[in-house]
């Protein structure tokens, strides 16, 4: 089994000495170090560095401790800072702590509290490494054809596709941009009776009108300019097998009346063509778009809405189900940390919270989008929140706005909540988990996310 990558420290001091100390010292506590000497070459050079944590002299020529503190902070606001010093004051420790740094140590070094500060720092990596290992095995046995949901909403849909995936000859799949529609009618098809015949899409958006007419339908020779030969359209080549027609709302009517026959009566007539040839299709139609509102908008058909409602299966956006945040951005980061082969296997604290804040007004697509394009900039073992918020495209997103019964959560598991306060909470409550989480201080994800890191699931 391969064993994780060392956590990384950065040691900035203008006494050789003292960097030549350090770095031995650190080594044999099974840290990765990077030295400089002094902090003016470094300031250049920060983000590119994605530490784990510093130890910075607080008086160096130039640029000192607190200046290197403030742009590591403002650069990556989960490295954990520590500030040496010959001149300790009560005043400058103060000074440092709020400016963020873990603790302030006096030189010369106690070695037995830097080995004490660098086991916290251990030992918090390695808490979010579990965590983030609970976070894709459950994202692992939590997928669904391409699709991860471990949410109520989620699971009901899985179950409403396995449930209809024998029976239904015509589907509805109804959702914003992004939630999924395609990965939705690949399943059906996959869990229906046709599972072994061709799957055809076609973007009713893509084409222009005429071109549509022929894409769908077919033509025969010379029934339109540059119709040189005969062809058959997509509802003749899935005779037998399954056309999934999405953004089915930007049909032309024309177009849409030709449909409901091929729906209705199962013909299909080829444009220019006056006899109609019999095809047996599983039609599976998706949109983004209020078909109700259309109706009485006059853009759709309601013949047509009536017979493709039979069956809608209604995808929520991501903002609806903000719990399988972690467990998608754990299969995109395994899935893209695989295609680039970076040593990337989650994200920093920070730069998760980015995410749960984020709107999504693209949903899964877009959250999928952010984890790829983090993944090409990171060089680091953590997707830092610096890297993420670029991949955001540089806004900060406002806090989410969070649910009555759910509170903050920074994805850590607190050491006083633990495995036997849980299983307490939850004996207590009869088992009812958003009891247990309100009687523990924790969000409900919170509280799924420890039950997945302990084994209580």
């Amino acid at each position: 089994m391969a064993r994780d990558p060392a956590p990384q420290l950065l040691v900035v001091d203008d006494e050789p000495g003292v960097l030549a100390l350090v770095q031995r010292f650190a080594e044999a506590e099974g840290f990765e170090v990077v030295t400089r000497q002094g902090g003016v070459a470094l300031l250049g050079e920060l983000a590119e560095l994605n530490v784990d944590a510093a130890l910075l002299d607080r008086n160096m020529p130039e640029v000192g401790g607190l200046q290197l503190l403030k742009t590591i902070r403002a650069a990556d606001p989960d490295c954990q800072v520590i500030l040496m010093t010959a001149e300790a004051t009560v005043d400058s420790a103060i000074e440092a702590v709020k400016l963020g740094a873990l603790d302030y140590l006096s030189k010369p070094l106690d070695f037995d509290r830097l080995r004490e500060l660098l086991g916290g720092v251990r030992y918090s990596i390695a808490r979010r490494q579990r965590l983030l290992a609970a976070d894709t095995e459950v994202a692992n046995r939590f997928e669904f054809y391409g699709m991860v949901g471990r949410s109520p909403l989620m699971q009901e849909l899985f179950d409403l596709v396995r449930r209809l995936a024998p029976h239904a000859r015509t589907a509805l799949v109804t959702g914003e941009t992004g939630t999924g529609k395609e990965l939705v009618a690949r399943a059906l098809h996959k869990l229906g009776p046709r599972k072994d015949r061709k799957f055809i899409a076609f973007n009713c958006s893509a084409l222009a009108e005429t071109l549509a007419e022929s894409e769908l339908f077919g033509h025969v020779r010379g029934a339109f300019t540059g119709a040189i030969d005969a062809k058959a359209g997509l509802f003749e080549q899935a005779d037998g097998a399954t056309l999934f027609l999405d953004e089915i709302g930007e049909l032309p009517l024309p177009i849409q009346a030709k449909l409901l026959r091929v729906i209705e009566y199962g013909d299909v007539q080829r444009v220019g063509a006056t006899d109609s040839r019999k095809v047996d299709v599983r039609l599976i139609a998706a949109t983004n778009r209020r078909l109700p509102q259309e109706v009485a908008a006059g853009r759709f058909r309601q013949d047509l809405f009536y017979r493709l409602n039979v069956v809608e299966i209604a995808l929520a956006p991501l903002r609806e189900r903000r719990d399988d945040i972690p467990y998608l951005t754990a299969a995109f980061v395994q899935e893209f940390a695989s295609r680039f082969e970076k040593r990337v296997s989650g994200l920093s604290p920070g730069a998760e919270r980015l995410l749960n804040n984020s709107p999504w007004t693209g949903n899964v697509r877009e959250l999928r989008n952010v984890i790829e394009r983090a993944c090409m900039l990171s060089e680091g073992r953590m997707l830092s929140e610096r890297e993420v918020l670029a991949a955001l495209g540089g806004a900060r997103p406002a806090p989410a706005a969070a649910s009555m019964a759910e509170t903050p959560d920074t994805g850590e598991i607190a050491p006083e909540v633990d495995r036997c306060a849980i299983e307490q909470a939850l004996q207590q409550v009869g088992g009812n988990r958003s009891a247990a989480a309100r009687k523990l201080g924790i969000s409900r994800r919170a509280l799924y996310r420890r039950l997945d890191a302990f084994g209580l699931r």
